[in-house]
C-alpha cells in the first residue's frame, strides 16, 4: 500500500498533468470541447479520490498512534505508595464513575452500588451523563465527522442563556480646535444570546451483543453517536434557521455578510474569488479559511489568477490542507452547490461562530421498549447551540438570482 507521502506526490503529479491538459486543450474562447471536458473530468476525479484516500489514511494513522500508546505507566514509586503525585480524579472524571457507567449501560438492573456511584452524573431526565474521559473521546470523534467544530469556537455552558457582549460600533477620534471641547464618541454595545437546543438519537443493540463481553459497546456507541450527531450538527451550523436548532452561518438574518454577488447563476470567476478575499477585513484574513463543497472545488480548480497561476493548490505536506489564494480549504457536503441564488462559498475567520455545548452528553438505557424483539435501546442526547457573534468576520459569495422568464 502506498504511503501518505507517496499519495500526496502522486496527487501533485496528477494535478500538474491536469493543468497541462487544460492549458493545451482549451479553445480560443477558453472552454473545452465535450470530449476534452470528459477527459479532464476523469483526471479531476482521480485528484479528488486521492485527496479522500489521503484524508482517510491520516485519520487511520492518528487512530493507530492513539491505540498504540502504553495502557499502563511504568512502576516508578515505592511499593504501597502512589505511582505519581497527582490527586485522585473525582466526579465524572473518576475511574470508578467510568467503570460503573458502562456496567449500568450493560446491565438491565444496576446493583445499588453502581447506582450510588453514578448519582454524581444523573441528569434531569433519568439518564446518566457520560464520563469525562469518554466525553473527550466523543468530542474528538465529532470533530472528525464535523469540520465545523474544527474551525469554530466551542464553549461550555452550565444552564440558562449565555449573554455575549458585542461591540456594535466603535467611537472615533476627532481634530479639536485650541481650547475646544472634546466631542463624545462612545462605543455602542449589543448582545448575542446563545441558548441550547436538544439533539438526540436512539441506538438499538441486540441482547446477545450486549451480553457478549467481546462486543466493544463503548466504541460502537461512540462511533454511532458521532456519525449521527456530527452530521446533524454540521447541517445546522451551516443552514440552520434558529427555530429549534442553531442559527447557521448561511442564515439570511444573523448569518455571515454577503461579500460578493456573482455575475452568473452557474459559475464563479477568478476575479470574484479575489473580490471575496478582499471583501474581508485584513485582521480576519490572518485566520481565514475557505469553506465550500466538492463540486464547487471542481469548478474553481480551472481558474487562474492574473499571473496565470491556478488559484487552487494541492498540499504536499502531511497535515497541511489544500489552499486557495494561500488560505486553507475545508469541504463540507452541507455547503450549497452552484445554483441560482445559492451561497456557495464562505470565507473568513470562523472562530467568530460560537458553538455552545451545555453540560454533558447523556445516555439513557431503554429496557422494555424493544424487549419483544430481543433488543435494548439507548437514548443519546446533548444540548447545543451555535450562532455568528460577529457577522463581518465571515463573507459569502452568492450566485446571481435567476431572472424571471
Amino acid at each position: 500500500m502506498m504511503t501518505i507521502l507517496e499519495l500526496r506526490e502522486k496527487r501533485a503529479k496528477a494535478w500538474e498533468a491536469a493543468k497541462a491538459f487544460l492549458d493545451s486543450h482549451r479553445k480560443e474562447n477558453g472552454v473545452l470541447s465535450a470530449e476534452d471536458d470528459a477527459a479532464y473530468t476523469k483526471m479531476e476525479q482521480e485528484i479528488t479520490d486521492l485527496g479522500k484516500e489521503i484524508a482517510r489514511l491520516e485519520r487511520q494513522e492518528a487512530l493507530d498512534a492513539e491505540l498504540n500508546r502504553p495502557v499502563n505507566k511504568p512502576l516508578t514509586g515505592k511499593p504501597g505508595g502512589r505511582a505519581d503525585d497527582t490527586e485522585d480524579k473525582t466526579g465524572r472524571a473518576s475511574d470508578d464513575y467510568r467503570k460503573n457507567f458502562w456496567n449500568a449501560m450493560r446491565s438491565k438492573a444496576p446493583m445499588p452500588a453502581v447506582a450510588n456511584a453514578l448519582q454524581v452524573g444523573t441528569d434531569s431526565e433519568g439518564g446518566y451523563l457520560v464520563p469525562d474521559e469518554y466525553e473527550r473521546t466523543l468530542v474528538e470523534a465529532l470533530e472528525e465527522e464535523n469540520i465545523f467544530r474544527q474551525i469554530a469556537k466551542v464553549i461550555k455552558t452550565s444552564s440558562g442563556d449565555r449573554k455575549i457582549p458585542v461591540v456594535a460600533s466603535k467611537g472615533t477620534a476627532s481634530w479639536i480646535d485650541e481650547e475646544g471641547a472634546y466631542p463624545e464618541s462612545d462605543d455602542s454595545f449589543g448582545q448575542v444570546s446563545i441558548g441550547a437546543y436538544k439533539l438526540g438519537t436512539m441506538i438499538k443493540v441486540s441482547e446477545e451483543l450486549l451480553n457478549d463481553s467481546v462486543f466493544d459497546l463503548q466504541s460502537y456507541i461512540s462511533r454511532e453517536f458521532a456519525r449521527r450527531i456530527g452530521a446533524k450538527e454540521e447541517e445546522a451550523f451551516f443552514t440552520g434557521d434558529g427555530k429549534g436548532k442553531p442559527l447557521g452561518v448561511l442564515a439570511t438574518t444573523g448569518g455571515a455578510e454577503t461579500g460578493v454577488t456573482a455575475a452568473s447563476a452557474t459559475a464563479v470567476t477568478a476575479d470574484e474569488l479575489m473580490d471575496l478575499y478582499y471583501s474581508l477585513k485584513s485582521p480576519y484574513r490572518k485566520k481565514s479559511v475557505w469553506v465550500l463543497n466538492d463540486s464547487t472545488i471542481k469548478a474553481i480548480r480551472k481558474l487562474k489568477d492574473n499571473n496565470g497561476q491556478y488559484l487552487w493548490q494541492p498540499s504536499l505536506v502531511a497535515g497541511t490542507p489544500d489552499t486557495i489564494l494561500g488560505r486553507p480549504v475545508k469541504t463540507s457536503a452541507y455547503m450549497p452547490s452552484i445554483a441560482a441564488g445559492a451561497k456557495t462559498i464562505a470565507f473568513g475567520d470562523f472562530s467568530y461562530y460560537w458553538i455552545a455545548d451545555r453540560q454533558g452528553r447523556s445516555f439513557k438505557r431503554l429496557n422494555e421498549l424493544f424487549a419483544a424483539t430481543g433488543q435494548v435501546g439507548f437514548l443519546a442526547s446533548q444540548r447545543v447551540d451555535g450562532k455568528m457573534i460577529l457577522a463581518e468576520a465571515v463573507k459569502v459569495l452568492v450566485q446571481k438570482t435567476a431572472s424571471a422568464g
